[in-house]
């Protein structure tokens, strides 16, 4: 045997072979486009589950980041406690009047807000009730039932969310 015998000789098919062969089987064809199918099935199953992931993945960013300004925002309201009883007992400090204005300020620029207690109807949401007096009678109109008429301690909200509940003192 020499090299020129080993050599391939390629194939010569000519277009009459070309249309007289077989076509694939129907069965061959309706496998493959089951294949298909379940592989495209399979890439937007994939593909929602990938975008779910993304989606879960940055609710959860938020919402660790929302509970560690939380968790400092709570740390912080003792600080303005104790501005807000420096203030009733020196109502006239301005270096007081002064901390007061920049922490209600840095509070609004987080999200910070007071719930406002005096004058509404007790919310258990929002107010915790520590005393019932007898309404006062010389005011006018006389507060109905149930309504705040003095605040002990503040409450906060942070955005939608309560920090803290007002501490209240309650008309019976």
């Amino acid at each position: 045997m020499n090299n020129e015998d080993k050599k391939i000789q390629p194939e010569t098919v000519s277009i009459e072979d070309a249309k007289t062969a077989e076509p694939a089987p129907e069965s061959e064809i309706d496998t493959l486009r089951a294949q298909l199918s379940e592989m495209n099935d399979k890439y937007l199953r994939l593909a929602a589950e990938l975008e779910n992931t993304r989606r879960r993945s940055a609710i959860d960013a938020e919402s660790r980041a929302r509970n560690r300004a939380m968790a400092v925002a709570e740390k912080i309201l003792p600080v303005m406690d104790a501005i807000e009883s420096a203030l009733k007992l020196s109502p006239d400090d301005g270096g007081i009047k002064s901390m007061a204005l920049a922490m209600e300020s840095a509070f609004a620029q987080i999200g910070i807000t007071k719930i406002e207690s005096i004058g509404t109807v007790l919310n258990p949401i929002f107010h915790n009730a520590i005393q019932m007096v007898d309404c006062p009678s010389n005011t006018d109109p006389k507060p109905a039932p149930n309504t705040i008429v003095d605040e002990m301690q503040s409450g906060y909200m942070f955005g939608d969310t309560v920090l803290r509940t007002a501490m209240v003192i309650v008309c019976k």
